[in-house]
């Protein structure tokens, strides 16, 4: 029976059927972190852009529709629990599962609004992360393939690493990358943060923090350096 991970103590194990999910204190931090950023954001209400008008003193505002804010409150409330999902799988299939959902709504809540450097942004992470998907899902299938397991748990009991894992881990960290639009892929995704729409576009950055962290405690996990 796994007790703990890279040194910290398992607090809890939920099993789902096939889907697991377990917290240590890290992984509850994050968990955490990620449902009160939700939470804060459901309640929230967009700002109001201003912007100087050319060739005069006037300033003109740029508001949020009604229909809109709806509907990217939606889809950020939808990447919040997807965010929260990730950081508490036992299952690397799940977690990409997980992180496919962040890149495809994040991608949404830009995706209503009317301004073409905007949506020419969000049209160009968008292609990047449908191009992610396929190390992703080979970096998990080749994890797969070394270990006989894609379960986190029974990967930690293991005490051996393998070519095939160390090769699986890069594939799924480029994956990662570029669904979550980290560096070097962020300037594909820079001129989406010029929309208004300011709370719904902080969960974007967390999204991509937590997961980036979280995939760095996986990859630790199945590399073992330690």
């Amino acid at each position: 029976m796994v007790v703990s991970i890279l040194g910290s103590q398992i607090i809890g194990i939920i099993p789902l059927g096939d889907i697991v999910f377990y917290m240590t204190s890290f992984n509850l931090f994050m968990f955490v972190a990620a449902l009160v950023f939700t939470f804060i954001i459901a309640i929230s209400k967009t700002e109001t852009q201003v912007e100087a008008e050319f060739g005069s003193l006037g300033d003109r505002e740029i508001k949020v529709a009604k229909k809109e804010f709806k509907f990217r409150r939606f889809l950020a409330i939808i990447c919040g629990l997807a965010t929260a999902g990730a950081m508490v799988t036992g299952d690397i299939f799940d977690f990409t599962l997980f992180v496919c959902l962040i890149g495809i709504v994040n991608i949404g809540i830009v995706g209503a609004v009317k301004q073409v450097d905007v949506l020419d942004s969000a049209f160009q992470y968008g292609l990047i992360a449908m191009i992610a998907s396929t190390p992703l899902f080979v970096g998990a299938s080749l994890i797969l393939a070394a270990t006989g397991t894609i379960s986190i748990l029974a990967i930690n009991s293991l005490t051996y690493t393998t070519p095939m894992m160390l090769f699986g881990s890069i594939l799924l960290f480029l994956g990662v990358a570029g669904e979550t639009g980290v560096a070097p892929f962020f300037a594909t995704k820079a001129e989406m943060f010029r929309t208004p729409g300011s709370p719904f576009l902080l969960i974007i950055h967390l999204s991509s923090l937590l997961v980036i962290v979280r995939v760095i405690e996986i990859l630790l996990i199945i590399n073992k350096p330690f």
